[in-house]
């Protein structure tokens, strides 16, 4: 029986992608090298850190540790500068209509980002009341694909993992899904998350039949 959903934020919710593109692209900029689209598909689902280390990996740059906190601190001013300014009409179709169906049908929500910025996007979308649980960056130590995340929002709710269905939009998502032992619905590519129970377009294409069957 499922009992709770629990969603990743970027790309599945709101797509900021597009934010934490240009401000990486910024940080590469300013180190001397061209980081580009295709480059920044290996950041997808990626913590901040990580996310930086891959940069510096493309850049062919080694630096230490307190340099790389500074550019990781400035590439998230950049980012902000972006999401302060988001409106609701920036949430993706058929997010919020989703989320109210879960809550009129009695089902849990909960928000599994390693975004540490997932609070003031929730804030400015307006969609903060629509979930029971947040778990961000701030409140994990290990990044997809490792469970952590997923694990923290179904202990929160006090629910059972395997009453938990997982939407995401990344690979490493689905992989940290199916580690916590949930099950997963894709969103994007058949090809790319083709180890998802169920891959939809977006959310504006989920019911709760098609919820249903995948229990």
């Amino acid at each position: 029986m499922i009992k709770a959903c629990l969603f990743d934020l970027d790309g599945v919710i709101v797509d900021t992608a597009k934010y934490h593109y240009i401000a990486w692209r910024e940080i590469a900029k300013e180190l001397g090298f061209d980081f580009t689209e295709q480059h920044n598909e290996r950041l997808k689902g990626v913590s901040r850190m990580a996310s930086l280390d891959i940069l510096l990996e493309v850049g062919g740059i080694q630096l230490p540790q307190h340099e790389k906190e500074i550019l990781a601190h400035r590439k998230n001013e950049h980012y902000l500068t972006f999401i302060l300014n988001m409106q609701p009409d920036e949430i993706l179709p058929g997010a919020k209509n989703f989320l109210e169906t879960l809550h009129q049908q009695g089902i849990a929500t909960a928000l599994g980002s390693a975004s540490k910025n997932a609070m003031t996007i929730l804030d400015r979308l307006q969609l903060t009341s629509l979930f029971d649980v947040i778990i961000d960056g701030n409140q994990t130590a290990k990044a997809k694909p490792d469970p952590e995340v997923f694990l923290k929002g179904a202990d929160a709710l006090n629910i059972n993992p395997k009453h938990c269905i997982v939407f995401e939009d990344a690979e490493a998502g689905v992989e940290a899904a199916l580690a916590a032992g949930m099950k997963c619905v894709g969103i994007g590519s058949p090809e790319i998350l083709s180890k998802a129970h169920l891959v939809v377009s977006g959310l504006d294409k989920m019911t709760i039949d098609l919820l249903s069957k995948l229990q």
